[in-house]
């Protein structure tokens, strides 16, 4: 017996070439297939979208699908504004229904509404980055950090914390990309940057971090623009680097498992 809702049945099978299956199920509603990850983006967003960003499609090895939320602008996203909940659910909402296995969102202050998507839907839902903390923490030593690089530190409030499961609020220690000139230029929608002036400015930033506290052993990438610079980051500070995309990654193997082949 399914432990699904009648109706709402998803195919968690691989399909090989001499697979024996011969039944299929579709979930009622759906209509597009091959992809497991679903992702929630800003309606009114203008800048380039680089390789390596979460609304890149060429960031991934696998097929992802990307859903707008109506009237989520970058300031009112930024600020938690809690009159984007309804949207949001919504939109995720219709993902679920167009077959997604589990959704992520293309910026780390969706997590401001991890909680009450996750309660709105029946799929896994990992809204921000930042909900990778207490894994991090839990390879760490007891008093070692987590040094996150944030596109608003305004935003990075004790109840968006706790909302992305972080209890011990000491365990972090912030650095605002806000105040670097380049990287403003994408809070700041002005549909142009100087692409090696943000890579400098976030290793930059990622240098200070490390260096104001001797206890950080990682680095936790917020904003879903700097995945392009993570290899450069970590090739500078020598430290363990995730983001956006390390999450979405294993949200994607854990909802697509496919079998092993071999000798023994």
């Amino acid at each position: 017996m399914s432990i699904q809702k009648e109706g709402m049945k998803r195919e968690y099978g691989y399909l090989q070439g001499a697979s024996r299956k011969t039944t299929i199920t579709q979930k009622k509603g759906q209509y597009v297939s091959g992809y497991s990850v679903g992702i929630l983006y800003l309606e009114d967003c203008w800048y380039p979208v680089l390789p390596g960003n979460v609304a890149n499609l060429s960031t991934y090895a696998f097929p992802v699908r990307l859903k707008k939320v109506p009237n989520c602008t970058t300031s009112r996203i930024l600020n938690g504004d809690p009159t984007l909940k309804d949207s949001i659910i919504q939109a995720a909402k219709e993902l679920e229904a167009e077959g997604a296995r589990a959704i992520s969102a293309a910026c780390g202050f969706f997590g401001n509404f991890q909680k009450e998507v996750a309660a709105a839907v029946d799929i896994p839902v990992y809204l921000s980055s930042v909900v990778q903390v207490p894994w991090i923490a839990t390879g760490l030593k007891p008093n070692q950090k987590i040094g996150i690089l944030t596109a608003y530190a305004k935003g990075i409030t004790p109840d968006f914390l706790k909302n992305c499961g972080i209890q011990d609020l000491n365990a972090v220690v912030i650095k605002d990309l806000s105040e670097y000139q380049e990287f403003l230029a994408i809070i700041q929608d002005r549909g142009t940057f100087d692409h090696e002036g943000v890579r400098y400015e976030a290793v930059h930033a990622a240098k200070e971090l490390v260096n104001q506290d001797g206890d950080i052993a990682a680095i936790l990438l917020e904003c879903s623009d700097l995945p392009p610079y993570a290899a450069t980051i970590q090739s500078e500070i020598g430290l363990p680097v995730y983001d956006f995309i390390t999450l979405i990654n294993w949200i994607h193997h854990s909802t697509s498992q496919k079998p092993y082949d071999g000798f023994i």
